[in-house]
């Protein structure tokens, strides 16, 4: 119980240390550079399983 209590106030403590960094311009534009890498990795996944996908299919469409 006093581990789960640690880490909601760790979570309490993150989130108002990042919203205050937040209210700065240099805060923001780690955000900003943050969110764009995320997308990129996020899309960097999305293309990678969709090209998976499609070779799985076309070898099991060549083993019918």
């Amino acid at each position: 119980m006093k581990k789960i209590l640690w880490l909601i106030a760790g979570i309490g403590i993150g989130f108002l240390a990042a919203h205050q960094f937040n209210q700065t311009k240099s805060g923001k534009q780690f955000f900003k550079d943050l969110d764009k890498r995320t997308k990129e990795f996020g899309d960097s996944l999305v293309d990678g399983y969709r090209e998976r996908e499609a070779e799985l299919r076309s070898a099991i469409a060549d083993a019918k």
